[in-house]
């Protein structure tokens, strides 16, 4: 059995899985459909790894949460999970878009819902993985109900000073503008925008999107995985080594038509740069190492956000 640490928390070394069957809606034993099962963390953690060792032991099928790889043709450079582990257990959402296509957290939401209802009705359970926090907010718990962007409101709002826009907002909404950092004028002009557009307080609906988020999350099962910082960065510069040795430039170089998100991927640009003799292999390395580990201190911060999902320090 696992053995815990007085916080609850899994000690570095014991294995996660029996603890997860365990946790898991339902178990091993029952022989109803269950909901999804969330395995997120920061890039390099070990979520691919975890998400198939429980596949297996639960009867699952892995369901991909990777904005990156979505994309087909970007396979080593999004670090996607190897055809021989793909085979093992059914994986899905992997390579399903072009490199030209555009993808967000809604196209994404709409790509993931009937895949995992389509799994749960053969009596299987959908593992979602992944570390693209607001691709698997918008699938655990939807869109907040907010309007979208205004431009020529926007363009309105930016050329206003930034105190009539805190003095207006401080009127129409104080809650919100006391919530609000009121030097940031991006912050400032969305809860301005919100109120304008709608008529309400952007409070009002944020309070209400808060409490259903709540709601919802009470019916969640999920893990983040949490390593010590020096062994993450130890991963993350082993993943970069591995990446540009397994083919990761010569897969950037056969990609010519690709999409503004698409060209995103950590260690895309780097290799472009390496491509056109703007920088050299080892500085490519480098850059692609900071940016990794920049990127997965931005994934912890999220995911401490998301209250409803159980922290595995391993």
């Amino acid at each position: 059995m696992a053995k815990r640490t007085s916080n609850g928390a899994l000690r570095r070394g014991d294995t996660l899985v029996p603890h997860l069957i365990n946790a898991a809606p339902g178990g091993m034993g029952d022989k109803s459909v269950p909901p999804p099962y969330y395995i997120c963390g920061p890039t390099a953690s070990g979520k691919s790894a975890l998400a198939l060792e429980m596949a297996g032991k639960l009867d699952g099928e892995i369901v991909n949460a990777d904005a990156f790889q979505l994309y087909h043709g970007l396979e080593i450079v999004s670090a996607a999970p190897p055809l021989e582990e793909r085979a093992l257990v059914p994986h899905h959402l992997y390579g399903v878009l072009e490199s030209k296509e555009s993808a967000d957290a809604g196209i994404y939401m709409r790509l993931a819902k009937p895949v995992i209802e389509e799994i749960q009705s053969r009596g299987r359970t959908p593992i979602i993985t992944g570390g693209s926090g607001l691709y698997l907010k918008f699938l655990t718990h939807g869109p907040a109900p907010l309007p979208a962007g205004d431009a020529k409101l926007r363009a309105g709002l930016d050329a206003r000073p930034l105190e009539d826009l805190v003095a207006e907002l401080q009127e129409l909404d104080p809650i919100e503008a006391e919530r609000t950092a009121l030097q940031n004028r991006r912050f400032v002009s969305r809860a301005l925008e919100i109120c304008l557009l709608t008529g309400r307080k952007a409070s009002e609906l944020r309070d209400q999107w808060e409490g259903k988020t709540r709601e919802i999350s009470a019916g969640l099962r999920g893990i983040v995985i949490q390593r010590p910082r020096p062994e993450l960065h130890k991963r993350i510069a082993a993943r970069t080594r591995a990446m540009l040795d397994g083919g990761a430039i010569e897969e950037v170089a056969a990609l010519s038509d690709v999409s503004s998100n698409c060209e995103k991927a950590i260690g895309f640009r780097e290799i472009r740069a390496l491509l056109a003799g703007e920088i050299d292999r080892v500085t490519c390395g480098e850059l692609i190492n900071a940016a990794t580990r920049q990127y997965a201190k931005r994934q912890e911060t999220w995911f401490r956000r998301e209250k409803w999902l159980e922290t595995h320090r391993i």
